[in-house]
């Protein structure tokens, strides 16, 4: 059970610190681009928040596997596929969570609009400058929100990750497949434990989530 647990924030964090850095520049390139196109790439980084994780995490499978042209190039480099292992569950994790990254940085970059981004050109700030030191402090609801949804996301996974990782002891067994076990095998105890730990975790999330938005809109108002 700690195994598991230890796990799923291994990966959590993993998964996060990644979107982070993945997911800010989508979201200011569609936030900012007047490209014709730009929906259609929002579109495919909302996919997940409506495609069934079990659709998603097969044809991760078929792609990844060795089988296809890009498992076998990754094969070729890291000496294995990525299907069956903790790097493949962080790549199925970043692409199935990229939307609760994407979606509220990008409508914080949105809402910060054009003046403050003119008033910086006008004092000399470089592109770059103006990017850290007025744009990101401005969206920091935003990517704050996007952060602990993005945690909390990952956390939960079930589906996606049992089709990419299946269910190996302190590989790819995290505690959504954990909890699956404990109730086929009829260990109530302990599906009970995690069930409620995650029920707990989900509501202070989701608190702590509405409060923080609250108190740094008040502030920067």
């Amino acid at each position: 059970m700690l195994e598991a647990i230890i796990l799923t924030l291994e990966l959590a964090i993993t998964v996060t610190i990644l979107l982070l850095i993945i997911g800010t520049p989508i979201a200011w390139w569609l936030a900012r681009s007047k490209s014709w196109w730009k929906e259609v790439v929002g579109t495919l980084v909302s996919l997940p928040l409506v495609l069934p994780p079990t659709v998603l995490g097969f044809y991760l499978l078929l792609a990844l596997g060795p089988n296809s042209m890009l498992g076998r190039s990754i094969a070729a480099v890291v000496g294995h596929t990525l299907p069956f292992t903790f790097a493949g569950l962080v790549v199925a994790s970043i692409i199935y969570s990229l939307p609760f990254m994407v979606q509220p940085v990008r409508n914080a970059f949105e809402a910060i609009g054009d003046r403050p981004l003119e008033v910086a050109s006008t004092l000399r700030a470089s592109p770059l400058d103006c990017f850290f030191s007025v744009v990101l402090p401005l969206a920091r609801p935003g990517l704050i929100t996007g952060t602990i949804l993005s945690f909390a996301h990952t956390v939960g996974e079930f589906g996606v990750v049992l089709m990419i990782g299946g269910n190996i002891p302190g590989e790819t067994k995290v505690l959504s497949i954990a909890i699956y076990d404990y109730v086929e095998t009829l260990e109530w105890n302990k599906a009970h434990f995690l069930a409620g730990g995650m029920l707990v975790f989900s509501f202070l999330v989701i608190f702590s989530t509405t409060t923080i938005e609250k108190r740094l809109r008040r502030r920067m108002q």
